[in-house]
């Protein structure tokens, strides 16, 4: 029984004593966070940014040109892949139909 009457005091003891060091941890690494914050964002969050704000959508807009051209490839990319794909199963289903015994059913279903 001595344990158990212990062990509400030692509760809350803890629950205190680790809301403090958490709470100073906390404060510790967002003040060290602030720091690290590019130049533009402190501009930005200062108010002072309204220029960094627009040659920031300027550079948005010159890399979507680019972003659109990569994703062209990108795309031409994985149809060449799913046709190689779709060859590779057709294959694959005309040599198993051929082990099989049973006659290849012809692939224009899709």
């Amino acid at each position: 029984m001595s344990q158990r009457d212990g062990f509400a005091t030692g509760f809350f003891a803890g629950a205190v004593f680790g809301s403090v060091v958490g709470g100073i941890l906390g404060a510790v690494i967002a003040s060290r966070r602030d720091e690290e914050l590019p130049e533009d964002g402190k501009d930005l969050i200062n108010g002072s940014g309204e220029s960094k704000k627009v040659s920031s959508k300027r550079r948005q807009m010159i890399s979507s040109d680019d972003e659109n051209q990569e994703m062209e490839l990108t795309r031409r990319s994985l149809e060449d892949k799913i046709a190689q794909l779709n060859a590779t199963i057709d294959e694959v289903r005309k040599h198993l139909g051929n082990v099989n015994g049973s006659p290849s059913q012809p692939s224009g279903d899709r």
